[in-house]
């Protein structure tokens, strides 16, 4: 079974909030004047870790793959593997590292077995630079040479190619790189949705795009724990202003029936988002510039 999410912890908002801190009662009783204060709150004070959850790359590609994607073969959009001598510094590499990342999911998921083997040598040379060279064993090269012909299979080595690489990067607690990885992953599968999916109001891809509102705001909280680091800090810049264009989206009531189809992204109190073609454009376009700047770096 292949995993669709992964956890960062501990780290900000996810889509079940935990919070740091204790309870305390308000009001105090006559019969707690002599407990000592400091005591107390030594005993009542909870510590929880806050769970971040953020859709792996492929998770997108699937699901366009899946509305009607699945004889698309094109690869104009990706970053090209020839672009990968160009990023000589620790933020294009780790940015790249999970925008490559996400094209050989792209490459495995649409059956275009040649271009995985080649995005798969791209994301092991910026892996071994960015420090996760243990994940990404000479052996899985060999599996997915065995498997050119079976995408289910291709999707499944690509993935656990990304997340050994994360959780690599999470156990050294590479917190900064970590976050350039899952920002660079995360914008690719955008680019490429939107590469492929045209503006219609009735479009599930178009849709799904409206529902990353979520996982932005949650990015941005997790970019936000290592925003001292000069690298992180300015992608976090660029995010904040994507935010703003999604948080433009608007919402509306839905029906009964609409509230209860599984299919359908449907907030507390029967809401919905709903993406003007002009808001569309207007992500679409901020979007294609934040990829640009991490790929063309020359």
């Amino acid at each position: 079974m292949q995993r669709k999410h992964f956890l960062i912890a501990p780290l900000a908002v996810g889509l079940m909030l935990a919070s740091c801190g204790g309870d305390k009662t308000e009001g105090g009783d006559d019969d707690m004047s002599g407990v000592d204060s400091v005591k107390t709150e030594t005993q009542t004070e909870q510590i929880t870790e806050t769970f971040f959850q953020v859709p792996s790359p492929g998770e997108m590609l699937t699901f366009i793959k899946m509305v009607g994607g699945k004889n698309n073969k094109n690869v104009s959009f990706l970053n090209s593997p020839d672009n990968q001598k160009n990023y000589t510094d620790n933020k294009s590499k780790a940015l790249n590292f999970g925008i490559y990342s996400c094209d050989l999911s792209y490459c495995s998921i649409f059956e275009i077995g040649s271009e995985a083997l080649k995005y798969f040598k791209v994301v092991k040379q910026l892996g071994d630079q960015i420090g996760v060279s243990s994940a990404i064993q000479p052996e899985v090269l060999k599996r997915l040479e065995g498997n050119l012909g079976n995408p289910d299979s291709l999707s499944v080595i690509t993935d656990d190619v990304y997340f050994t690489s994360f959780e690599t990067l999470e156990q050294g607690k590479q917190g900064p790189t970590l976050s350039l990885v899952v920002s660079g992953g995360w914008i690719e599968s955008l680019f490429i949705a939107t590469s492929l999916a045209k503006y219609d109001a009735k479009s599930p891809v178009v849709e799904r795009l409206a529902d990353q509102k979520y996982t932005l705001d949650n990015l941005i909280e997790f970019l936000k724990k290592y925003e001292s680091d000069a690298n992180v800090a300015s992608v976090l810049v660029q995010f904040t202003e994507l935010q703003a264009e999604f948080n433009k989206i608007g919402e509306k009531e839905v029906d009964a029936a609409k509230a209860a189809d599984k299919s359908k992204t449907v907030l507390g109190g029967g809401k919905e988002l709903v993406i003007t073609e002009a808001q569309y454009k207007a992500i679409v376009d901020k979007i294609k510039a934040i990829r640009n700047s991490y790929t063309l770096t020359k």
